[in-house]
């Protein structure tokens, strides 16, 4: 056969069996599925990815600045700033406490090894880099406690890696 006679003939086009052709439907069935779910999760929901707020000195960062003094910041109107150090195997402070209603805007940062911090019942889930201030904000309308904890393995007193934020009904913080 001449190299003529293969360029005249009609090429091949892709042929899938019937089998293939449904899953590949109901593969991108999921995949849109999936970018519609993204989609509502971080607009519709106010998911939030943890901000790099800022750089620090994991060395220093606890002798002057708002972590020498790790707590709550009262800045009116309702709003709070929470600085959380953490350290193996403590987050200091290990108790918040704020009013319901109150939006809670959380800075954290590690001194010695990597760690996590999960605020159960809230999305607030973050992974905490020494050097590194990490940001999220979240508002608590219902009173109650919201244990957090490390998630990140730290050593082994990790399990000892806890603190609690409390919305109280009242006021006071």
């Amino acid at each position: 056969m001449s190299d003529q006679q293969v360029l005249g003939e009609e090429q091949p086009s892709f042929h899938a069996d019937d089998y293939e052709k449904k899953w590949i439907g109901v593969s991108i069935v999921l995949l849109v599925a999936f970018a519609v779910t993204v989609a509502v999760a971080g607009f519709a929901l106010g998911f939030q990815v943890p901000g790099d707020e800022s750089r620090v000195d994991p060395r220093t960062v606890a002798d002057s600045g708002p972590f020498s003094q790790p707590g709550l910041r009262d800045l009116g109107g309702g709003e709070y700033d929470a600085y959380i150090l953490s350290q193996q195997y403590l987050f200091t402070p290990r108790e918040i406490r704020v009013p319901a209603g109150s939006t809670v805007n959380f800075y954290i940062t590690s001194i010695d090894v990597q760690h996590g911090f999960k605020l159960q019942d809230t999305n607030i889930n973050m992974q905490i880099v020494p050097g590194q201030v990490s940001k999220l904000t979240a508002t608590f309308d219902d009173p109650g406690e919201y244990p957090y904890i490390c998630h990140e393995y730290c050593g082994i007193a990790h399990a000892a890696m806890f603190g609690s934020l409390i919305v109280e009904a009242g006021g006071g913080s």
